[in-house]
């Protein structure tokens, strides 16, 4: 069960190697999170990740899931739940491609659009089932700014991260009264390994403030939240933008 402090004693992370994962992870470790399940692809960098997390304390255990294999979903989530009630799952992995290369293969578009969106809409229901059969627990889901509009430098990013983002609201929608609390965190760009080499944006963050932000949200139980809150204002502008003006800025 999570402490009085409402942060979870125990922590499943669906994308074990994400950078923002593994901040969050060791914040709540701190805290004295004591089981951490790592969820992610079976490399060096996943063991690198869990022993990062058992030198704070905490007992961390692996599981190979690969995102776009949604057939094992049910099976290896299964097995993770059944070795105890959860009190968070932190919904983390993602890729973001290489706009212009993938728009001229749809091969690649679609691995973009089934990793962000199929393969996590198909994590997220086989966790909120698990959650609302326990009765509790917290489900974050890592959307992203991007999400909210098109841009011509990333719209099939930014069209998957739409796409989860509503599917998680509703998902929260469908939760409430259960006892299960669905969070959306919506970060702007956020230094990280996976936007290594890109221009930073203004506003940028790190994971380390985001997974402040996390922490803060699950403590007063927010639905949404947005990473520098800041953006909340600034994407309300942007969204009233008329397309063409938003599409020289945005080039």
């Amino acid at each position: 069960m999570k402490d009085a402090s409402g942060l979870p004693q125990s922590l499943l992370v669906l994308g074990g190697t994400s950078d923002i994962a593994l901040a969050t992870a060791a914040r709540f470790a701190v805290h004295r999170t004591r089981t951490v399940w790592l969820a992610g692809r079976p490399t060096p960098a996943l063991e690198e990740s869990a022993d990062r997390l058992r030198a704070l304390g905490t007992q961390v255990r692996t599981v190979p899931f690969d995102a776009l294999d949604t057939g094992r979903h049910e099976e290896t989530l299964g097995k993770i739940f059944a070795e105890g009630d959860l009190d968070m799952v932190l919904l983390a992995f993602g890729v973001r491609g290489d706009q212009r290369r993938d728009e001229q293969t749809a091969a690649q578009a679609l691995r973009v659009a089934q990793t962000n969106y199929t393969g996590a809409v198909s994590a997220a229901l086989l966790c909120g089932q698990a959650l609302r059969r326990q009765g509790h627990g917290s489900l974050v889901v890592l959307s992203a700014v991007a999400g909210e509009r098109a841009r011509r430098s990333d719209y099939l990013y930014g069209s998957s991260k739409a796409g989860l983002d509503t599917f998680a609201q509703g998902l929260g929608d469908a939760l409430h009264g259960t006892g299960v609390h669905v969070m959306v965190v919506r970060p702007g760009f956020v230094r990280t390994k996976m936007t290594a080499g890109l221009p930073a944006a203004p506003l940028a963050t790190s994971p380390e403030a985001v997974a402040e932000a996390i922490e803060n949200g699950l403590r007063r139980r927010a639905e949404l939240v947005w990473v520098p809150g800041v953006l909340r204002w600034v994407m309300a502008v942007v969204r009233l933008l008329p397309r063409a003006v938003f599409r020289r800025l945005t080039r």
